[in-house]
């Protein structure tokens, strides 16, 4: 098995901001990094104080998303820097991990 160093980003959203297909498209488009997995949460909050939560009577459409990418490191830090200054991202999470292929 051979292993390989990458980066993995979680970035994360509300379905209200109306940026998830600016970002996917730009993430797959113009950087072309190695994967892409958006995630819709049930209920969440952030620095707003405000939780966001999923049921049948509130049909407001502004959920939790997380939107977790990787690639190599260097790829994945030119990556955020661009993020943060096109889409003004605030809450973007990184960490170093490993990725296991078969030879």
């Amino acid at each position: 098995m051979a292993m390989r160093s990458v980066r993995i980003v979680r970035i994360y959203l509300r379905e209200g901001e109306h940026l998830l297909s600016k970002l996917i498209k730009f993430l797959h488009e113009e950087e072309k990094v190695a994967g892409v997995t958006v995630l819709r949460g049930i209920a969440g909050f952030s620095t707003d104080g405000k939780i966001h939560t999923a049921s049948l009577v509130d049909l407001s459409l502004d959920l939790p998303l997380i939107v977790e990418f990787y690639d190599l490191p260097d790829r994945v830090d030119a990556v955020i820097d661009k993020l943060t200054s096109r889409l003004a991202l605030d809450h973007v999470v990184s960490w170093d991990a490993t990725i296991h292929t078969p030879l």
